[in-house]
């Protein structure tokens, strides 16, 4: 251990203080009606804000009642389903969904063509950049990294504090430009000093989309198959954006309403995606399958799968938190679009790389892991496999290691948190600054030298 990270016992004695003064009983949240995590008991999110950006549906108005229903999700007033059925055959799906969400209408084949060329032109870094800045400090949470560059980059902006929506979208644009790049330099930088691999920095190519650059600069041989290319362009479209509710987005709106910087609003939705109750949970769900691959013999055997799910279930397996990772979601009940959507791509992937056997596997967890859980939780919705339960699978096929799951996610999302700066900037000039209801007692002060020492 190193002398930056040495475990210091002083911390050690010290931690009961924080548990004893920071605790808070989870009851006082529901007797004073104080919405934890800004959700009721119902898991709805308290109102926050306005946007036109997108929309999640997952319930609807039925003879007056609200009824669980299959989700939706809507980009700028434009359901994925078709802005996936109309990319058929063609690529950049994902650009014209970036351009989409970040200008707010859909691009004609010209507009899209001059964003297109647009984006492959800032598709560069500044020189030396990867060296002084990825390759100074490499490490394994590639997240970090990311956020490191992205504050970096602020250095040689010299209109970084500029708030004109001119210049903040010429910022994101830039932005959604090279964060593949970001993301798969610092997956090398890593690889090779902290692993003893090869050194693979592959220049992009401005006439490719993202998801081709993305390949195309993470593998050595730089090849790629046309459905390979299809498979992540969509998923980058599916992950592009997901509400103003969900933590990173709100993340970017929130340190955008302080009236800072672009750099900062990014590197901050950074920080907040990496955390395993977001932007890592496929991770948790990969986990999971290995668990579940170690104790299941039989693929095909629906009966076994049940036993063993229903082992993780009750906390007897896995990581014991009696949880199965991949299922339910915080707003969709009766299913997840982008899951629904994204799984005919799975299973053409699958079919591609002769991974047929592990696709039996993850059908019939998706069938048995709802009824199982209807069984055995109290749940007021339905429960449904979110897109988290696949991405991960697709990711492992494409052969992109899991240290980049998220920093992928990030690639993706980069186009929604840019739209959500925007649209902060241009309509709500407010800081948000929510309430939180305070539990101080007023304390007599006492003297130093009668205090009592509260580690004997």
């Amino acid at each position: 251990m190193n002398e930056f990270t040495q475990n210091d016992s002083y911390y050690q004695e010290k931690e009961h203080l924080c548990i004893e003064n920071d605790t808070i009983s989870r009851g006082l949240y529901q007797e004073l009606d104080v919405k934890a995590g800004l959700r009721d008991l119902n898991g709805k999110g308290v109102l926050a804000g306005l946007t036109n950006i997108s929309e999640i549906k997952a319930f609807a108005n039925v003879d007056g009642a609200k009824t669980p229903c299959d989700g939706e999700l809507l980009y700028r007033g434009y359901d994925v389903k078709d802005l996936i059925r109309g990319s058929a055959n063609r690529k950049f799906a994902y650009e014209e969904t970036a351009y989409l969400l970040i200008f707010g209408q859909l691009p004609t084949q010209a507009e899209l063509e001059q964003f297109c060329q647009n984006l492959g032109e800032k598709r560069t870094i500044p020189s030396n950049f990867t060296r002084d800045v990825i390759m100074k400090a490499p490490s394994h949470d590639i997240m970090n990294s990311m956020t490191r560059s992205v504050l970096t980059l602020a250095s040689y902006d010299d209109n970084a504090a500029d708030l004109s929506i001119s210049n903040v979208l010429r910022q994101c644009v830039q932005l959604v430009s090279i964060f593949p790049m970001l993301a798969v330099y610092g997956y090398h930088a890593y690889n090779h000093y902290e692993n003893d691999e090869s050194m693979y920095i592959h220049r992009p190519d401005a006439s490719l989309s993202t998801a081709e650059n993305f390949l195309r600069m993470l593998r050595p041989d730089m090849n790629y198959t046309p459905l390979e290319a299809r498979v992540l362009d969509v998923a980058l479209l599916l992950h592009a954006e997901h509400g103003g509710g969900n933590n990173s987005s709100f993340t970017t709106r929130v340190v955008t309403s302080s009236g800072s910087d672009t750099y900062s609003a990014i590197a901050a939705a950074l920080c907040s995606l990496k955390g395993p109750r977001h932007g890592g949970a496929n991770l948790m769900v990969m986990q999971m399958m290995d668990d579940i691959k170690a104790h299941v013999r039989d693929y095909e055997d629906e009966e076994e799968i049940y036993a063993y799910l229903a082992k993780i279930l009750a906390g007897e397996a896995f990581d014991h938190k009696g949880l199965i990772y991949g299922m339910g979601h915080a707003v969709y009940s009766l299913s997840d679009p982008r899951e629904v959507i994204f799984k005919g791509f799975v299973e053409s992937l699958a079919a591609e790389k002769g991974m047929e056997k592990e696709m039996a596997l993850y059908n019939n967890i998706e069938k048995a892991a709802p009824k199982l859980i209807a069984e055995k939780r109290k749940i007021y919705k339905g429960v449904s496999p979110n897109v988290d339960f696949y991405s991960g699978f697709v990711y492992q096929m494409l052969g992109i290691p899991r240290e980049l799951y998220t920093p992928l996610f990030a690639v993706a999302r980069i186009a929604g948190w840019s739209a959500h700066r925007i649209e902060e900037l241009v309509s709500a000039n407010k800081i948000i600054r929510p309430a939180y209801k305070s539990l101080v007692v007023e304390k007599p002060y006492i003297d130093r030298e009668q205090r009592e020492d509260t580690d004997k």
